[in-house]
């Protein structure tokens, strides 16, 4: 076996079983565990001028926005809201739509309600599992928060039962073509966040997203590696 092939059957492995530290894999809860502590730690200065790391995801908010303005919507579910920033810049935008927000991280979700944003609810939960009924939203947004989940499909088969037909999930995140980059990022900068208390899984790639798709019919109709390693994703259901 090549080195390629060996980084290929790495890549492989890790879709199906985890990140890797040493010799153990963590398990689906500890990385729960470790984002929710991570997320705690943060929900007071998440939206500051001293955010740190977390200032990247400012960087999603003008594309979404763009892709949410070439068709109406009247109910969006933010996954991985955080303190709700971008939905706070929708209910100003449009005020006149219902906007939810989940997030496994109970102050994260108390930073959010503190904003008293009138349309908006605001949930506790687990994005690999949505609790809320099916066909409840037009458009699902999520950004720089699917590398924190271990359960890719799981996430994909929540989007599908709670989007209504021809509804819409805008996906964001940090990806890349290059092969060996993800492969070091997982097998070595994935591992080091852990350790440093961060709830990071695994980047997501193109292939992991596209198999989830698949799996379920659902219609990819864009994406994109944009500039930053941005992933830009969109994709519709039936």
């Amino acid at each position: 076996m090549n080195f390629f092939e060996h980084i290929n059957e790495e890549m492989r492995m890790q879709g199906e079983k985890g990140t890797v530290i040493g010799e153990k894999s963590m398990k689906n809860e500890e990385y729960k565990k470790l984002s929710i502590k991570e997320f705690t730690k943060a929900a007071g200065r998440y939206e500051s001028n001293h955010a740190g790391i977390y200032e990247m995801c400012k960087k999603d908010y003008p594309d979404i926005l763009e892709e949410l303005e070439k068709e109406p919507f009247r109910d969006l579910l933010d996954a991985g809201c955080g303190p709700a920033p971008m939905i706070s810049l929708l209910a100003e935008k449009y005020p006149d739509r219902h906007y939810t927000g989940l997030d496994l991280t109970p102050a994260m979700i108390e930073q959010a309600k503190k904003k008293n944003i009138s349309n908006a609810t605001f949930v506790v939960g687990d994005c690999e599992n949505f609790p809320f009924e099916n066909d409840s939203f037009d458009a699902i947004i999520c950004s720089m928060s699917f590398h924190h989940y271990p359960d890719p499909q799981a996430f994909f088969d929540s989007v599908k039962r709670c989007l209504r037909p021809n509804g819409r999930l805008i996906l964001r995140d940090v990806t890349s073509d290059n092969k060996v980059l993800v492969w070091l990022m997982n097998t070595l900068e994935m591992p080091l966040a852990n350790i440093c208390g961060h709830g990071d899984v695994r980047v997501p790639t193109r292939d992991v997203v596209m198999k989830c798709c698949r799996k379920l019919g659902l219609k990819v109709e864009k994406f994109e590696i944009r500039k930053g390693m941005r992933m830009h994703w969109v994709v519709r259901k039936a």
